[in-house]
């Protein structure tokens, strides 16, 4: 049992694609389809508790990753700040669960779920494959952000719109901005402004520094859109008979 826990670790590796990843990719599936379809007929108080014990899971696992690796000597100001995309929008997403907040959840909705995929597809656990603990709370950490923000969606009735569109993408620049200064002072590579990962990632295929950090915001920029291209579709097709009523008029 401690090997699962261990920082050494003889198991089985993680491999991307492999049948324990997409078990875990179907695992994070089905739980955004219950969210998205039966949790719906849930009472008031239900989707309350749900929230709520969400929040719970996300900040106990977050806590427990801080813990391994403060158990094993490798906690440093250098990578364990909250600034690494996806931990950041953890702990946002903590409060927006807890509190509603709208404002979160614009961010949370295209910030949290566009890192949490790649996260999902790549992630950086390094050897640590099932049944080892970093593997479990990888995928329960960045599983946890897309299921955070249709719970906002599916039981609490938010979305976005074109304006929170705008506030995204001056706010992701921002963040890169403040990050990069944050790196500069630390030696630190948050957000990856400093160099590549060492695991594979997208990142492999956009070039060196700092190229691929522009390639990554073109990316970041199509991946809010394709975030909102549901929305905006809903939103002309509900207009759509509005416009044929007034030409008829």
């Amino acid at each position: 049992m401690a090997d699962l826990f261990g920082l050494y670790w003889d198991g089985p590796p993680f491999v991307f694609f492999s049948p324990p990843h997409w078990i875990a990719l179907a695992c994070v599936a089905i739980a955004c389809g219950w969210v998205i379809g039966p949790a719906r007929s849930l009472s008031a108080a239900a989707k309350r508790y749900w929230r709520y014990a969400l929040a719970a899971i996300l900040a106990i696992n977050e806590l427990a990753y801080n813990l391994w690796f403060w158990v094993h000597g490798l906690w440093s100001i250098q990578y364990m700040l909250p600034l690494h995309l996806c931990t950041l929008f953890t702990w946002l997403s903590v409060i927006m669960l807890l509190t509603r907040s709208y404002r979160i959840f614009e961010f949370a909705y295209f910030m949290g779920i566009g890192g949490a995929l790649q996260a999902l597809l790549t992630p950086d656990i390094g050897v640590y494959g099932f049944p080892h603990f970093r593997a479990f709370q990888s995928f329960i950490s960045h599983g946890g952000l897309v299921v955070a923000a249709l719970t906002m969606i599916a039981l609490e009735g938010y979305r976005p719109t074109w304006r929170s569109v705008g506030r995204v993408i001056i706010g992701a620049n921002l963040l890169m901005a403040g990050v990069g200064v944050v790196n500069w002072l630390l030696d630190s590579n948050y957000l990856f402004l400093a160099r590549k990962p060492y695991t594979p990632s997208l990142l492999d295929y956009l070039g060196p520094w700092p190229i691929y950090i522009i390639w990554m915001e073109v990316i970041g920029i199509v991946t809010i859109l394709l975030l909102y291209l549901p929305f905006a579709v809903a939103d002309l097709r509900q207009r759509s008979p509005m416009m044929a009523s007034r030409v008829r008029r």
